[in-house]
């Protein structure tokens, strides 16, 4: 992937506090950091963040749009904004955009990995363009692995924080026409369930978020969803997110949630069991030896 490096942000970047009577109460504190942060599920998360009383660091690689989404974000809510443009692909870039993050916002609470691009065609795995079906791949599951290495050590410190991997249905069964999504997805999968599993004991904690069928530009751009009407309004993505933040939905780090069909009130007062809500293999029967 193309990018052009960040440029250090202006101090006008940094927006100011929660102004009262902002669209909705603010219920959280801290710093978020939401990756994909221009458009999209992205661009909605980082709004419904800072409208709850979050500061938002938005990462994206198109610094024009990514501004002007940030910029919008504070006007509209009042809240502190940054805008750091970045390829969560690329390490280094990815370093100095956390860095830049904690000097002019502070420590970061929440991290969501919502970066990733998609399959180019409807195609099958052996017709795709091996350079974008690693691509896609790569956005996803390096993108998230090179955030968490750099902003959960320091979590880890002050004890303090949750990740929020967002996920799909996708990477629970295998996509024909989506391969390359399909694997990003379920990598990403496992990396949630290794990072909730190493982190077990502290009070840092991650989870896998399906947002649904959300009506954005990525997803109008997919010939699958040509005519469909059933979209997840994006403020049950917010929601789900924001009790996340809030420490409500602690029992169920390392697990898959859905936005728009699971009930928040049922899953505050759920504990999941054994491997609920995790990839597993099914057995054929009872006398399956890898069972």
């Amino acid at each position: 992937m193309v990018d052009e490096g960040p440029r250090p942000p202006h101090p006008s970047q940094a927006q100011g506090g929660t102004r009262d009577g902002a669209g909705q109460a603010a219920v959280l504190s801290g710093v978020a950091l939401v990756t994909g942060a221009s458009t999209g599920i992205g661009r909605h998360l980082a709004e419904g963040l800072a409208a709850r009383g979050m500061a938002v660091a938005g990462l994206a690689r198109s610094e024009d749009r990514l501004r002007t989404a940030m910029d919008e974000v504070a006007a509209a809510t009042g809240g502190r904004t940054l805008a750091v443009a970045a390829d969560v692909t690329d390490r280094a870039l990815v370093e100095e955009a956390v860095g830049l993050v904690r000097e002019e916002l502070g420590p970061i609470d929440l991290l969501i990995n919502n970066a990733g691009l998609i399959d180019e065609f409807e195609v099958p795995v052996w017709e795709a363009d091996p350079d974008q079906w690693w691509d896609v791949v790569s956005s996803h599951v390096r993108g998230a692995l090179l955030t968490v290495r750099t902003v959960v050590p320091w979590m880890v410190l002050r004890n303090r924080g949750r990740i929020v991997n967002i996920a799909s249905g996708m990477g629970t069964r295998g996509a024909p026409d989506y391969s390359a999504y399909s694997v990003a997805k379920t990598g990403l999968m496992r990396l949630t369930e290794s990072l909730a599993g190493a982190l077990e004991g502290s009070d840092v904690r991650a989870f896998d978020v399906a947002p649904g069928v959300v009506d954005t530009p990525m997803t109008r751009s997919m010939h699958m969803w040509e005519g469909f009407e059933d979209w997840t309004p994006p403020e049950r993505v917010v929601e789900l997110v924001a009790a996340i933040a809030a420490g409500e939905l602690d029992q169920w780090a390392g697990r898959f949630v859905r936005a728009g069909r699971d009930d928040l009130d049922v899953l505050r007062a759920t504990t999941p069991q054994d491997d609920a809500r995790q990839l597993r293999l099914q057995p054929y029967g009872d006398a399956d030896p890898v069972a």
